[in-house]
């Protein structure tokens, strides 16, 4: 059974957190949601946890480095050019993963199917001069 893909905006990053991280937060087979990501700090090597709306890819989330649209990236993006492993927690499931950054083709299409679901995404790409990554995370089969 197909499930309808949620719109998301800032009233559900808000419901998301006031819910204790379970409005949202996606499922199985949810083409949208949130997701909580602990990477390992490329510093530190201490892990880090952060909390981001996701897009699928076939089997792979997908996240934006957004940033709010601030003129860097974000701390876990660097933290996954330095290992690229990461964990991915959706629904109370537990995945391992490993990061890739979109190549520039397939950035186009993810960045379009984002802002369709996530229309607050255009205004971080207009406030930055940056080109926002968009970070396919594959599922590790063991």
């Amino acid at each position: 059974m197909s499930q309808k893909t949620p719109r998301l905006s800032y009233f559900s990053v808000f419901m998301y957190m006031l819910s204790g991280r379970r409005a949202y937060r996606g499922g199985p087979n949810s083409q949208a949601g949130f997701l909580q990501m602990t990477t390992t700090g490329r510093k530190s090597g201490k892990q880090r946890t952060v909390d981001l709306i996701y897009i699928r890819d076939g089997s792979a989330y997908v996240v934006t480095a957004s940033n709010g649209g601030r003129r860097s990236n974000p701390g876990w993006f660097f933290n996954l050019q330095g290992n690229p492993e990461a964990l991915v927690q959706t629904d109370g499931t537990q995945k391992r993963v490993v990061a890739e950054v979109a190549a520039p083709e397939k950035r186009r299409e993810l960045w379009a199917r984002l802002v369709r679901i996530a229309p607050m995404y255009a205004g971080y790409e207009r406030r930055t001069q940056r080109e926002i990554p968009m970070v396919l995370l594959n599922p590790v089969t063991a």
